[in-house]
């Protein structure tokens, strides 16, 4: 299908066995996510066709297995970024960037390197040596060297993980961007739910080899049924923009399609911004009633959307709807009988923390 990701992929690796049947958008990042060991990257290597796989495979529209018939890496018009960067040591960085981009026919290059410059603040460094480089500006190097060879798929392998916290903070923002200006797909695998909630517009969940849940990022995290969902990370992402910014108090109001939240104030914040949030399941209690009279400053009205029972001993998960978006609260099971909650009922959310995405 045209504007798509098609990927039906089988492969054994000894005891490991990888079967996946995945459509993927077209653009925008979609995070491969799970535990160490779960298959993300051997997926990544089959798609590029480093790894012998059965099945089939198309791109945008353009078949790249079938069948029996495969095409061989040199003929996949992908990028690869991996954990280390690899870059040429006797090069500077402008000549690491277009080692690529040379090799790519004019009439195929679609991007330029004014345009990665920009995307990923690479001009002031193009004079330097990869010696000279931070990790973070070496992985936006070889970021930067990647899309220069214009691929109609760019697959990143955990391109964060061999960077101190501090780097990793440096160079979101730059993807970030990219997520924003590119208009191709990007597979992104992490373990990190910091990173993919931060980054991602679509979520592929893997265990053992399979997909457990894919879908888009926010709809996708407040499902019941995926098996992170009791990890103390889970929780959902939403989407809002800055409404003011009270001084007094060093607070942010955030509007989204369903109500308005409070949140720590940052120096980088403005009225008007588009930002993301995590709210964790965790952080939200359910009340019958509305009650101002506490701490906790964000209380939103909602409805009961779904209910899973003892999910583990003692816990049960709840899924709320406030307007269209979706929560997830984890209660006690002891908790949900005292309530008498159920599917349909109004009840008043208490969230005791919003979490900026940066």
């Amino acid at each position: 299908m045209t504007g798509t990701v098609n990927a039906c992929l089988r492969c054994q690796l000894g005891d490991f066995t990888l079967d996946v049947d995945l459509t993927l958008p077209g653009s925008g990042i979609t995070a491969i996510f799970g535990h160490s060991g779960c298959g993300k990257t051997t997926l990544l290597r089959c798609i590029a066709g480093l790894q012998p796989a059965e099945g089939h495979l198309s791109v945008l529209g353009e078949p790249w297995q079938a069948g029996k018939l495969s095409r061989p890496v040199h003929h996949r018009p992908l990028a690869y970024v991996f954990q280390e960067t690899n870059l040429f040591p006797h090069l500077s960085v402008r000549k690491n960037l277009l080692y690529g981009y040379r090799r790519v026919p004019k009439a195929h290059r679609k991007i330029e390197p004014e345009q990665v410059h920009q995307w990923l603040g690479l001009s002031p460094l193009l004079e330097r040596m990869p010696a000279g480089l931070s990790g973070g500006e070496r992985q936006r190097v070889a970021i930067g060297r990647a899309l220069l060879t214009s691929p109609r798929l760019l697959l990143m392998d955990e391109p964060l993980t061999a960077l101190d916290q501090q780097s990793k903070q440096d160079i979101l923002p730059y993807l970030e961007r990219l997520r924003d200006s590119l208009e191709l797909p990007v597979l992104y695998v992490s373990h990190s739910t910091a990173e993919v909630a931060r980054l991602a517009d679509h979520i592929v969940m893997m265990d053992q080899g399979r997909v457990v849940a894919q879908g888009p990022l926010q709809e996708t995290l407040a499902r019941t049924d995926h098996p992170f969902r009791l990890e103390e990370n889970a929780g959902v992402i939403l989407e809002g923009k800055i409404i003011e910014v009270d001084t007094r108090w060093h607070l942010c109001r955030l509007a989204f399609d369903g109500g308005e939240l409070w949140l720590r104030h940052h120096d980088h914040l403005s009225e008007g911004m588009t930002v993301r949030v995590q709210i964790l399941a965790r952080d939200i209690s359910l009340a019958l009633q509305e009650h101002p009279d506490q701490s906790t400053q964000n209380l939103l009205p909602a409805c009961i959307d779904q209910i899973d029972t003892e999910v583990t001993p003692g816990t049960s998960l709840v899924r709320l709807g406030a307007g269209p978006t979706a929560f997830l609260a984890r209660l006690t099971t002891r908790s949900l009988h005292q309530l008498q909650l159920e599917q349909g009922q109004q009840v008043w959310m208490q969230i005791k923390s919003v979490a900026l995405m940066d």
